[in-house]
């Protein structure tokens, strides 16, 4: 049996083990995802183990993102996004990559988004914002960052290939003639609140939210209500965790079946 997993802390409230088994049980595989909740400061000996038991392949989440960087052979991306958020057992060496500026991009094309070309507005310059900013920018968008603390969308734009940085204030500017939309950040998870006004946004738009819990934010409420076109976050979970599959088995990933489970106990 292959035993994948993630690796955080908590781990709690992870979705991904329902989504995870559904596609081994899909794909007919001799498979189950754990949790592992090391300490804080035991990340070296959480990789040590888990090699050593043979754990197939790991996801990684708050807090070790970072940690994990340096413990692994980490591919580019994730070197330049700073981040590694899965891990692969199965060479010689543990590879790390992060699936998150794939999971973005994929949750877009899924709804029909023509990304080479467009004009993107990403809110957030932490770490899902860095991660979907280069992506954006690898797959031909022009980008844009927009972050409340403006020197860091400035820093972060230096960063990614022919960004720009600015404070939250510009978002009316940016969005006017910006064809995706994107949150990056954690407002509207804890209340009824949007990073974007609603008076920015318009129905030439695609705007996308990474926040997944509700479904349903202010922000997407507002983009309905303008007849932008809307993408949930669960989107984004998901295809990351599709990237992860594909990833660890080489196969194609049952996208209907993990996205039902999902969405089952959202």
């Amino acid at each position: 049996m292959d035993v994948y997993g993630l690796l955080g802390n908590p781990v709690g409230h992870s979705l991904s083990p329902p989504m995870h088994e559904a596609a081994y049980d899909e794909l007919g595989l001799d498979a189950r995802y754990v949790t592992f909740e090391p300490d804080r400061d035991a990340i070296d000996a959480a990789i040590d183990g888990a090699e050593a038991l043979g754990v197939a392949g790991l996801n990684v989440t708050i807090p070790f993102k970072r940690d994990v960087l340096d413990r692994v052979a980490a591919d580019d991306l994730a070197r330049r996004i700073g981040a590694v958020n899965t891990i692969d057992f199965g060479g010689e060496t543990p590879t790390g990559h992060n699936t998150d500026a794939a999971g973005a991009l994929r949750a877009l094309r899924d709804h029909d988004v023509a990304i080479d070309g467009a004009d993107a507005v990403v809110v957030g310059a932490g770490g899902a914002g860095r991660a979907i900013s280069f992506g954006l920018a690898d797959a031909g968008a022009t980008v844009a960052i927009a972050n409340r603390t403006e020197s860091t969308a400035h820093d972060l734009a230096a960063e990614v290939p022919g960004a720009t940085g600015h404070g939250l204030d510009s978002l009316a500017t940016l969005l006017a003639d910006a064809d995706v939309a994107i949150n990056a950040t954690s407002v509207g998870m804890e209340e009824d609140a949007t990073p974007i006004p609603a008076e920015a946004l318009h129905g030439d738009l695609v705007v996308m939210d990474a926040v997944y819990r509700p479904l349903e934010t202010r922000l997407l409420r507002d983009a309905a209500a303008v007849g932008a076109t809307s993408v949930d976050g669960a989107w984004m979970l998901l295809y990351q965790g599709v990237e992860a599959v594909e990833l660890w088995t080489g196969l194609d990933a049952p996208v209907d079946a993990m996205n039902a489970a999902l969405r089952s106990r959202l």
